[in-house]
């Protein structure tokens, strides 16, 4: 092991997996995780527990989707490479299959504005993606274009997808749009929900460009 490449990511792509049943967003070995590591990615191999998994198991991939190693990458590599080519902005993607964001997306419904805290996937909502077999192209080419302006997205019939510049956003950001989701369709129950406008919303984006420990941001 004293020669594998990226060990430190490795062991992060392994925590972060880890978290996904504890954190409430995922069940059994649905799901998957990447991060970005050098030239290409690391992701989690298909079909494998998360709890048993090793350094070596996690699988290095160019973004063209060639792998080396023993194991094979998740079934969804395609749409983790092509997020992390055309996204220069994102290093760190979890897809998951949490209860709530996969009930609202079984219905094809993204997110609106009903709350501020939509914002956190980067607009004025969160988009579901239509819905195409998993693993293949046009389900990535649908991810692709729903994450346009975008760090998180629904996948219609399918489940979320959450990015972020490290894992650790990536997941609170999974864990962030399964609560709206949830919330979401508590306000339902009682009625189609007020929705923010987009200058509200616009405002909204703009203060969360300086929210949190920022030492660069005025005060």
């Amino acid at each position: 092991m004293a020669g594998l490449r990226f060990l430190k990511l490795r062991r992060a792509a392994i925590a972060a997996a880890q978290q996904l049943g504890p954190l409430g967003i995922n069940q059994g070995n649905s799901g998957n995780v990447s991060l970005r590591a050098g030239d290409g990615l690391l992701i989690t191999p298909t079909g494998m527990p998360y709890d048993a998994l090793t350094p070596g198991q996690i699988v290095w991939m160019d973004l063209d989707g060639r792998c080396e190693g023993d194991w094979l990458p998740s079934s969804e590599w395609r749409f983790h490479c092509d997020i992390l080519r055309e996204r220069p902005d994102l290093n760190a993607i979890v897809h998951t299959h949490a209860v709530h964001a996969t009930a609202l997306a079984c219905h094809g419904r993204g997110i609106p504005p009903f709350h501020y805290m939509v914002a956190a996937g980067g607009g004025r909502d969160i988009r579901c993606a239509p819905y195409a077999t998993y693993g293949t192209a046009e389900l990535s080419a649908n991810a692709v274009r729903a994450l346009e302006g975008r760090r998180a997205c629904l996948l219609a019939n399918h489940g979320l997808i959450a990015c972020g510049c490290t894992l650790n956003e990536a997941l609170a950001l999974a864990v962030e749009v399964e609560t709206l989701s949830a919330m979401y369709i508590k306000a339902l129950q009682l009625g189609p929900p007020v929705e923010l406008d987009d200058a509200e919303m616009e405002t909204v984006l703009e203060k969360f460009s300086t929210y949190g420990q920022n030492p660069g941001r005025e005060r």
